[in-house]
């Protein structure tokens, strides 16, 4: 599917007819482009387009080139990012003269409200240079939101683990393994995130040297600079993050050991409280015959009071020393 924009009184619209305005375009975004489609757009730009197996390549010579005085730029970008598991998938921008063309399969919320905010309000999107650096400070702006929520929710689960609510032991634990699931997919997404805030900061720094080689545009090269400070600013607060994620998986093990650690406290304890007893009774339960206790009147309340006392003493000694 192929979206085109013109501009009109500064701001975009939605093209009637591609064949019939083709000339006033300044923004074709291909999703989910056909074979087709791309052919169409390959002949109205003049330049191949990257398929998408080319879109997928990590190594920056095939993300970040020049062909024929058309600038190409790939960058991660996360949908879904409501979620803890967005849909991660390469984006390509081609800047050529006045034109930008985008290549996506997959629908980045950046890429909808873009377009119908850029269609109410002028915003200074009129040559493809400037919507592109536009739809890039969206695109920031949307990745900050999620960080925000990922910060939130970190907050959330650490004070489930250091104020936990439950009392019972066996509550704890389950709640843990809550907490250890919803550490993990917080770690994943702040992961994705700074990926493809990585590979928009190399991004920003391609652009503004295309954009260093014009004439033109001053106000977008000072938009491209905010942009990679941004960035920037992003990928720190990510790596924070991630840091502050590690550190509370640290924590929520470490309390995991001390919940284990108190139980077997205590089945240690009632196996120390209730060895002399046991002794006791192993003794009188020997079937010797010369043993004089097995004939006399106060045997058996004797031996009971015995086990009775050698029971609370080991308890009263380790509540003295503070051990329980």
């Amino acid at each position: 599917m192929i979206k085109a924009f013109v501009v009109e009184n500064d701001r975009l619209r939605l093209a009637d007819s591609i064949s019939a305005e083709k000339d006033s375009i300044v923004w074709a975004d291909l999703f989910n482009p056909t074979k087709q489609e791309e052919a169409e757009v390959e002949q109205w730009l003049g330049v191949g387009v990257p398929t998408r197996e080319e879109m997928e390549e990590i190594e920056i010579s095939s993300r970040l080139y020049v062909e024929d005085s058309a600038y190409f730029m790939t960058a991660t970008l996360p949908s879904q990012a409501d979620s803890d598991d967005p849909v991660m998938s390469p984006v390509t921008f081609v800047l050529r003269r006045n034109l930008l063309v985008t290549i996506r399969y997959h629908e980045p919320k950046a890429f909808l409200a873009f377009p119908l905010r850029a269609e109410k309000a002028a915003i200074g999107c009129t040559s493809g240079e400037t919507i592109l650096v536009g739809l890039l400070e969206a695109i920031v702006d949307r990745l900050a939101d999620v960080l925000e929520r990922v910060s939130r929710d970190i907050e959330l689960l650490s004070k489930d683990i250091f104020n936990p609510t439950a009392t019972k032991a066996s509550k704890r634990d389950r709640d843990f393994q809550q907490i250890l699931k919803d550490l993990g997919r917080k770690e994943s997404l702040t992961s994705n995130i700074r990926d493809s805030l990585t590979s928009l900061q190399r991004l920003a720094g391609f652009l503004a040297n295309a954009l260093a080689q014009g004439k033109n545009g001053k106000d977008a090269k000072a938009r491209v600079k905010t942009l990679s400070r941004d960035v920037l600013s992003l990928t720190d607060h990510a790596s924070f993050l991630s840091q502050k994620i590690t550190f509370l998986l640290d924590a929520t093990l470490g309390m995991i050991n001390i919940e284990q650690n108190g139980i077997i406290k205590i089945v240690s304890v009632a196996a120390v409280v209730f060895l002399p007893p046991t002794l006791v009774a192993s003794i009188y339960g020997m079937n010797f015959d010369l043993m004089p206790e097995l004939k006399w009147d106060l045997g058996y309340p004797v031996a009971l009071g015995l086990m009775v006392v050698s029971a609370i003493l080991p308890f009263w000694w380790f509540r003295r020393r503070g051990w329980l």
